[in-house]
């Protein structure tokens, strides 16, 4: 009873703390972006203009350079990742499964500055020798519609994400649909139903708020990405509807900037990118833990 007791204060003691740390984070931001707040306001966040050499601020081309990585990204990633999962978990034989999802959860391990060093090697050339002619044909679309030569561009930046994120979904997927109950899927297949029924209309309805969970879990991997980003995006402040220009994210202007501002109003402005990226994300798992409970 005594060590129950212990064991309840330490886990709660390690909560508090964990707690404290987080609002002490918080805290900090906020106390340390006020210059910012108080010279822009709220227009800071729609102001377009980053020009550190005329004391010039707008977070709204970061903004829109990290949310359109990360969406676009999860968007390729999901379908990859259930069709992985559902192939790992429910078609190929178990011992077969095992090395591959081992590799799967290697590759997850990859460093990201390494993945990024690949990215510069072998993926932008490939996005500018290949994937921007060849979508080149559909430029009627202003996603595709060219505007470089280089390969370092959006694409690119979406590609070494989706690349990145795809192993944490699979595992999450893949841990879900071998949790599913055996006698569900006995059931459906006793009333004559296929493999691929048994898969879409018992497997995946089972886990579909670990479908939710994975996704955000990996949307948050790439809001947050850097170094890969970074090396691969052309890191240009502009906002375009071609996801074949330039691009900036937020994580990826404060990681080259953040050690040689100089000037208080640039510091500031770059803490207080840091807030609005963890505004998004406290906002993006605010929405995760919603759907979860509404299904």
């Amino acid at each position: 009873m005594r060590t129950n007791k212990i064991f309840d204060l330490i886990t709660l003691f390690l909560s508090f703390l964990y707690l404290t740390i987080f609002f002490t984070f918080l805290y900090e931001l906020i106390v340390n972006s006020q210059l910012t707040w108080k010279t822009y306001g709220l227009q800071f966040i729609t102001n377009i203009r980053w020009d550190p050499n005329k004391n010039m601020f707008g977070a709204l081309p970061f903004i829109y350079g990290t949310i359109t990585t990360s969406v676009f990204s999860l968007t390729i990633s999901f379908p990859i990742s259930i069709g992985t999962a559902i192939f790992l978990s429910e078609v190929v034989d178990p011992r077969v499964s095992g090395l591959l999802t081992a590799i799967v959860e290697l590759i997850a391990g990859i460093p990201s500055v390494v993945i990024g060093l690949w990215g510069i090697f072998y993926l932008v050339p490939f996005v500018n020798s290949f994937l921007e002619p060849t979508l080149g044909h559909l430029a009627f679309i202003p996603l595709f519609s060219s505007q470089g030569v280089s390969g370092l561009n959006v694409m690119s930046a979406i590609l070494i994400l989706s690349f990145m994120i795809t192993p944490f979904m699979v595992v999450t997927v893949k841990s879900a649909l071998d949790s599913v109950p055996d006698d569900l899927k006995e059931a459906m297949y006793s009333l004559g139903a296929h493999k691929h029924e048994v898969i879409a209309y018992v497997s995946l309805p089972y886990i579909k708020r670990a479908l939710v969970s994975g996704a955000i879990l990996a949307f948050g991997r790439a809001f947050g990405e850097t170094m890969a980003v970074v090396m691969v995006i052309g890191n240009m402040p502009n906002i375009s509807l071609s996801l074949f220009s330039p691009g900036y994210t937020i994580p990826g202007v404060i990681a080259n900037e953040l050690t040689e501002a100089i000037e208080p109003l640039h510091v500031s402005s770059l803490i207080s990118l840091a807030l609005v990226l963890e505004a998004v994300s406290i906002i993006i798992i605010i929405a995760e833990r919603w759907l979860v409970r509404k299904w």
